[in-house]
């Protein structure tokens, strides 16, 4: 997606201070947790409000930068990044650890290249429910669960509004139980 700030010290300017405000955010986040565990609940409910605060402003620079498309494009978009990151960047850090003597980090790394990949086959997969419009959708019978309220229809097809707590159809998705 191109912006118009495309080449210039702007656009490094921007991606600087979206990178920045996203790494802060989850520092922010990690440092309640922490808090929250040693007590602190109104330091770490300060802790989360700022990382809000940092998401939001993380979010501006990033729709400056054109970074927010459709749905389709954000899944092929992250699709790709999941893919740059299993293939490329840590196949790269776990050699460079390798090679520095850091066996456990690097097979840290390529443990977390397999997640990566994992996740951009999840994005490929919704990706394709979405362009054959299959998401509510399915060519078999299913069971689907409103993510709001927890009513169940079974069907080929979620209702376009749950009976019981009148979400819309979005808050559908296929019932799956891993317990």
């Amino acid at each position: 997606m191109a912006n118009k700030y495309s080449g210039t010290k702007t656009e490094e300017n921007l991606r600087t201070a979206f990178s920045g405000e996203s790494q802060a955010r989850n520092k922010y986040t990690y440092f309640a947790s922490k808090a929250k565990k040693d007590g602190f609940e109104q330091i770490a409910d300060l802790f989360l409000k700022t990382a809000d605060n940092e998401k939001e402003h993380a979010k501006m620079w990033f729709k400056e930068l054109n970074g927010i498309g459709t749905t389709a494009e954000n899944l092929v978009s992250a699709a790709e990044g999941e893919n740059f990151e299993w293939t490329d960047m840590y196949a790269d850090f776990a050699k460079t650890a390798e090679e520095e003597g850091f066996t456990e980090l690097a097979e840290k790394f390529r443990m977390v290249a397999a997640i990566e990949k994992t996740h951009e086959e999840r994005y490929r997969a919704l990706l394709h429910n979405v362009e054959t419009k299959e998401v509510f959708e399915k060519s078999e019978v299913k069971v689907w669960e409103c993510r709001n309220c927890g009513h169940i229809v079974v069907g080929v097809k979620a209702p376009q509004v749950c009976p019981v707590c009148n979400h819309p159809q979005a808050y559908f998705e296929i019932h799956a139980e891993n317990y």
